[in-house]
């Protein structure tokens, strides 16, 4: 009987550690091509060429853009087809599933291109230096901290050319998402 508790113990513990590591958030920036309202799902388009489906849910986070209370059958919460977004999603099983969605652009999220000059993951924070000289401090959200640059092999991050999407608040920038060039 023990030997039967401790054997369910373990395949328990193994498919929470399974499941948990489904739930890890990270994001692509592309173009929305599809929206499908009556299924709730987006097609975003890749610079690279890559489609990827996400499913939406109820409670899917969008930023940068005015939802109206009459949506049009081709958009979703104020997002449209050819809308240049980050979206950030989480994997389960095979399916990925939107957590947030963000705007790039008029009302979105801005862009700041340049070189990495400091980048500490653990202290959530990011300088790049524009190509006009000038540095620019980011405090990553807590999604860029964990998931943003991971292209980036460590110990090489300083002087990678980057793309960093992000918001202003209270005078700070506030890096939601950045991606190698």
């Amino acid at each position: 009987m023990k030997k039967t508790v401790g054997s369910a113990i373990l395949v328990l513990s193994l498919v929470a550690v399974a499941y948990a590591a489904d739930d890890v958030v990270t994001a692509v920036h592309g173009t929305i091509e599809k929206i499908d309202s009556a299924s709730k799902t987006i097609v975003v388009k890749t610079d690279d060429g890559a489609e990827h489906s996400f499913r939406l849910l109820d409670k899917t986070a969008v930023h940068g853009v005015q939802s109206s209370a009459k949506a049009d059958k081709d958009t979703w919460h104020g997002l449209k087809e050819g809308t240049d977004v980050v979206t950030h999603y989480s994997r389960r099983g095979s399916e990925d599933t939107a957590v947030e969605i963000d705007k790039v652009g008029h009302d979105g999220l801005k862009t700041s291109e340049g070189t990495i000059s400091n980048f500490d993951r653990a202290g959530k924070k990011l300088v790049v230096k524009g190509s006009d000289g000038v540095e620019s401090s980011f405090r990553l959200t807590d999604h860029s901290a964990k998931d943003a640059g991971k292209d980036l092999a460590t110990g090489t991050e300083k002087g990678a050319k980057v793309t960093v999407y992000y918001t202003e608040q209270a005078g700070q920038k506030i890096a939601h998402f950045f991606e190698k060039r």
